[in-house]
């Protein structure tokens, strides 16, 4: 059994696709998946599996799917890797805590990783790996010339972003699952 993050992408925002946590944590529990627990509303879970985070990821949409009717894109990591991808961020302790960090699911193209890597705006900053933007602006997220469907578009690549605050959270919820098993 090892401990998942599980990230929703595109959910319970601005009244569109619902997906209530505590359903999703009973249909998941339901669907054997152990200590399910979830962390506000914008689609994140933690839980044990013994399953691998491919066969993780297909599961929870093709629950989503069946139960809400609708295509949901899951990205899922384990532990070690969401902390990885935190503990890497290039920004320093100030820029780092108003950062968000964009979770990929695969590798970006090499031509959009070319494009993107050039474009600069005032106040915000991007670093691009394989695994993760990170991405920073001073005007906020909700003000910024870059977002999650910018990135996908240019780089063909799912994407989910997650504020510093939630990747926090989830570390600390993930930590304490792995301590459990």
């Amino acid at each position: 059994m090892s401990v998942f993050v599980v990230l929703l992408r595109g959910i319970n925002v601005g009244g569109h696709r619902k997906v209530p946590m505590a359903e999703l944590r009973e249909l998941l529990a339901n669907s054997g998946y152990a200590n399910v627990q979830t962390y506000i509303q914008s689609g994140n879970v933690v839980l044990q599996s013994t399953l691998n985070s491919e066969d993780i990821k297909l599961h929870v949409e093709e629950i989503i799917l069946n139960h809400f009717g609708f295509e949901v894109t899951v990205l899922v990591k384990t532990y070690a890797e969401l902390k990885a991808i935190f503990d890497f961020c290039p920004f320093q302790i100030e820029e780092k805590e108003k950062s968000y960090f964009m979770m990929l699911d695969a590798a970006p193209n090499a031509e959009g990783f070319d494009e993107v890597s050039n474009l600069e705006y005032s106040g915000e900053k991007v670093y691009i790996t394989e695994k993760c933007i990170y991405f920073f602006s001073t005007n906020g997220y909700g003000r910024t010339k870059f977002n999650s469907n910018f990135f996908e578009r240019r780089l063909k690549v799912n994407a989910t972003a997650r504020n510093h605050k939630t990747m926090l959270k989830l570390l600390a919820i993930a930590k304490e699952a792995e301590t459990k098993l």
